[in-house]
């Protein structure tokens, strides 16, 4: 069999392993709200490139939109962390087959460059030659520039995969593309100060053949990724199946959090949420990637008049607070899934354990709290907007997160991150999370707009105290309907370890 006959059986067991996926019938509804969220992505993609083409036409600039792209592909790479995994889950198995990991990897590798999300930005770039042409642009002049724009989208997909491999291993490594995208607003800022974009629309109207060497010298670039990520992935792929790990250094000291002990089986608990977070790489990269986040937000919030709009700083407020409990409750009792009979053993362990959760849950919101405190001396936020916010997040946020308990049933692995299983999320989970992401914002907009902001947050303040007070019952609620549902959890627990 030679390789393209074999890349082509490889793409199809892919989407027979999706049609045979028992989650099959469970993802229908998100795979209809996920087409709905394209179509309106690819509106918006449309309704740029109108506007880009035709103040690129008003500018006799067709080559506007190559320098335009780069800053839109910032958008793009953080998009595609919420849409695409690495890498795809089918590659573990082949590994184990007498087949060279390197053709497989070499497969998945092409499936994201020539995937539909890529091809998804010839919205915008249609509707921007389609403009210029009809303003008297030359015919392969534009055709160079549609060419390139999309060559630079499927670059874009390459050093996204790697980035977001090398984050996995170490958070330092987001200085890399902050470095990477910062330089390249750099140079448009200096270009635009220096008309730049004068001498290059000069430099192309005198050599239109200019278009198809850039094309050339990106397909190379575009090369040259694919061989670094075949090459990082592999290495990567292979110590994780082979669990290599490096000396260990003798252990001095063991926490035992022995505090907690006062608070009985729960506090047992509360120790197991810790040491799950120092001891097991996947639940501690959330944790990280959170923080992270949270401490990037509140310096931009800060330090910057970015975000100075009433609306905005309600908006980042508020996810400051929620961001780490929407990361870690969408997948709520998922690392349980691991061991979850013992668990099952004696009566009532589960509730502790839910308890226990939303102690912990609770406590970690102090974190954005000292966090976001510069913010509130720089005037951005003040004492009642970040207490109603938090009040609000471990009330309203939470009671709507907790709620995926009952309905979770895939186990997330402990260690895994590049070749772990992709957990297919049914319609209802994803309308659980959307609720809980957009919800207490539609609230707080809906008040805003007929109360005054004190008004506003003293509502919100009273709404989640609410909630949170009333946390034991509808925590037994959840436990109560988990359990009526418990081999149906049961089983798909063990189906996905």
């Amino acid at each position: 069999m030679n390789r393209i006959a074999l890349y082509r059986l490889l793409r199809r067991n892919a989407k027979l392993s999706e049609k045979r996926s028992p989650a099959l019938e469970q993802g229908k509804v998100a795979k209809v709200m996920m087409y709905i969220g394209a179509a309106f992505v690819a509106a918006y993609l449309i309704f740029l490139g109108s506007i880009f083409g035709r103040l690129a036409a008003e500018e006799d600039m067709a080559e506007m939109i190559l320098l335009l792209l780069p800053l839109l592909l910032i958008i793009d790479f953080l998009m595609r962390f919420m849409a695409q995994q690495t890498p795809m889950v089918f590659v573990k198995p082949y590994l184990l087959m007498p087949m060279r990991s390197q053709v497989v990897l070499e497969s998945y590798l092409l499936t994201m460059v020539t995937s539909s999300y890529n091809f998804l930005w010839l919205c915008l770039l249609l509707p921007y030659a389609y403009i210029n042409l009809l303003a008297g642009a030359n015919f392969w002049a534009i055709l160079g520039i549609v060419v390139c724009g999309l060559i630079m989208v499927m670059i874009n997909s390459q050093w996204y995969l790697l980035v977001r491999t090398l984050i996995g291993r170490s958070l330092l490594w987001w200085l890399l593309p902050i470095a990477v995208y910062g330089a390249a607003i750099g140079l448009f800022v200096i270009m635009i100060e220096n008309d730049g974009l004068g001498i290059l629309s000069d430099w192309f109207y005198f050599h239109p053949w200019g278009i198809w060497v850039l094309a050339l010298l990106l397909t190379g670039v575009l090369a040259l990724a694919l061989l670094l990520n075949l090459k990082v992935q592999g290495g990567f792929i292979r110590k994780e199946l082979s669990k290599e790990q490096k000396k260990a250094k003798a252990i001095k000291h063991v926490s035992q959090f022995t505090f907690l002990e006062r608070f009985g089986q729960a506090g047992e608990y509360l120790k197991l949420e810790l040491k799950s977070i120092m001891r097991n790489k996947a639940i501690r990269a959330r944790v990280f990637s959170s923080l992270f986040l949270i401490v990037m937000l509140s310096a931009l919030i800060t330090y910057t008049d970015m975000y100075d709009g009433k609306y905005l700083l309600n908006f980042w407020c508020y996810y400051c607070f929620a961001i780490y409990g929407m990361t870690t409750l969408t997948k709520v009792m998922c690392p349980e899934g691991n061991y979850i009979d013992l668990l099952m053993t004696q009566r009532e362990n589960i509730l502790l354990l839910l308890r226990a959760k939303y102690y912990f849950h609770v406590a970690i919101l102090l974190v954005p709290l000292i966090i976001m405190l510069p913010a509130v001396i720089a005037g951005k936020f003040t004492l009642l907007m970040m207490l109603a916010y938090l009040l609000l997040t471990s009330g309203l946020s939470y009671f709507i997160m907790f709620q995926l308990a009952v309905y979770n049933k895939q186990t997330l692995p402990l260690d895994a991150k590049l070749t772990g299983k992709n957990n297919v999320e049914s319609g209802l989970q994803l309308i659980i999370e959307l609720v809980g992401m957009f919800l207490p914002l539609l609230l707080v907009g809906m008040l805003l707009a007929v109360c005054s902001e004190e008004v506003t947050y003293i509502i919100m303040a009273l709404l989640g105290l609410v909630l949170t007070i009333a946390h034991p019952l509808w925590l037994r609620n959840i436990y109560l309907r988990m359990m009526q549902r418990k081999y149906q959890n049961l089983e798909g627990f063990h189906a996905s370890r």
